[in-house]
């Protein structure tokens, strides 16, 4: 079992930046994938980013040029850079981690953009 402690959101204004982490208990190092995913009320969670063991990244198409993410896995952390951000990215932002046909997800934290 994998716990996922995250961290990092909040309220910020249009066109500003935040940064996520998630920290893991254990070794994200042979996870198949770490992601980023978000939900807003009413609606199915979606995915952000996503990167893969062998470092290949997803975003969706309404974050691509704004939103990076990483992972160190001497740190069992997985990030997620947002600049540029805009009232519609508010939402409340999970990171999961796969591995194998295992999924964990993290506690949820809110991002809140104003305009």
């Amino acid at each position: 079992q994998v716990q996922l402690v995250e961290s990092g959101g909040g309220l910020v204004q249009a066109g500003g930046s935040l940064r996520h982490s998630c920290a893991a208990s254990g070794s994200i190092a042979s996870a198949d994938s770490v992601g980023w995913y978000r939900q807003t009320p009413g609606k199915q969670r979606e995915l952000v980013a996503e990167i893969t063991r062998g470092g290949t990244t997803d975003y969706a198409d309404s974050v691509k040029g704004r939103f990076t993410i990483s992972r160190d896995n001497d740190k069992n952390t997985v990030y997620l850079q947002m600049n540029s951000l805009k009232p519609e990215d508010t939402a409340v932002y999970y990171c999961k981690i796969s591995v194998f046909i295992a999924n964990y997800w993290g506690q949820g934290t809110q991002v809140t953009v104003s305009s």
